[in-house]
């Protein structure tokens, strides 16, 4: 059996690629199972209580050997604790190359698309198979969920042709009122504590040479008005992590989907020096203005990398 899983902190594409990507494997005399890596984030758990699904069991700790398949990652620091022990078989993923090592010649899918789910769509035409309306409505929910429904740089013509296939499968006539609903699940806060706030969607990268670490997290919201106003709250859990987990700095980006904005919190000093030098924005109370910077993979990270890069 193959199990299948997208990152740490997953997101609906990670949640959603797992269960597509296993159905399909299994559908081509491939035995898979999905698994998630962390709790849902609430526009996951309500793109699966609309359809009906319980979310896949978290990952026990396999057998040494067994063999795993990945989707919408491929970093050791964002996948599982043991991943190491066991035989990467399949990536399917729509980000760079990270440090992934497999000891045999395994099955890798890379587009520079918006969302896996897109790539998984593919790999069901290219077999020739029918798409099941359950996985039409989870792939269209991925998609519209890491586009932001088109409005990240990150999108392509390849996520939009997606969509329009998707939609009339899936039963969705209304698109945007679908997406608008998606947004409106995630932007629905509650009295949710900070840290989960933080780790939402959070991920940790690598950067420069010596090595050093940095956490950033994404709050992606149609009301940025209630982050801020537990920004106490939430620089406070930026710190304990920070120390907790030993990182360089920490970074959280409240991303106003509606509007397209980044505002994104900064923590001490160090945080604010290197958004200023890196991009050319200065801190006030607590706060970077980085304008229409909204997707971390193509705008926040790669900027971080060539300032971290050591200088020839």
């Amino acid at each position: 059996m193959i199990a299948v899983f997208g990152h740490l902190n997953p997101d609906t594409d990670a949640i959603a690629s797992a269960l597509v990507y296993a159905r399909l494997l299994t559908r081509q005399g491939h035995p898979a199972q999905a698994y998630r890596l962390g709790e849902l984030n609430f526009e996951t758990a309500y793109v699966l209580k609309e359809l009906g699904l319980t979310a896949p069991e978290l990952l026990p700790q396999l057998a040494a050997g067994s063999e795993v398949a990945l989707v919408d990652h491929n970093e050791s620091a964002q996948s599982a604790p043991h991943l190491a022990e066991y035989e990467v078989t399949r990536v399917v993923d729509h980000h760079k190359l990270g440090d992934l090592t497999t000891a045999a010649p395994a099955y890798l899918r890379f587009e520079p698309v918006g969302c896996t789910s897109t790539l998984l769509l593919k790999l069901h035409r290219e077999a020739g198979l029918d798409i099941e309306p359950q996985d039409a409505r989870l792939m269209l929910s991925a998609i519209l969920s890491d586009t932001l429904h088109f409005r990240s740089p990150t999108t392509t013509p390849d996520d939009r042709q997606a969509v329009e296939f998707l939609s009339p499968i899936a039963g969705v006539d209304d698109v945007a009122g679908f997406a608008l609903a998606m947004f409106a699940a995630k932007s629905d806060l509650g009295d949710t504590p900070a840290e989960t706030l933080l780790k939402m969607d959070y991920k940790v990268f690598p950067f420069g040479d010596p090595e050093q670490t940095w956490g950033i997290g994404v709050i992606e919201t149609t009301n940025p008005a209630y982050v801020f106003g537990r920004q106490r709250e939430l620089l406070a859990a930026m710190d304990q992590i920070k120390a907790q987990d030993g990182l360089s700095g920490v970074l959280l980006s409240v991303v106003d989907i509606l509007n397209e904005t980044n505002r994104t919190l900064v923590l001490s000093a160090t945080e604010g020096k290197v958004l200023r030098e890196a991009f050319g924005v200065v801190a006030q109370d607590g706060v970077a203005d980085l304008g229409a910077r909204i997707s971390r993979k193509k705008q926040i990270v790669p900027t971080l990398e060539e300032y971290f890069a050591p200088q020839a």
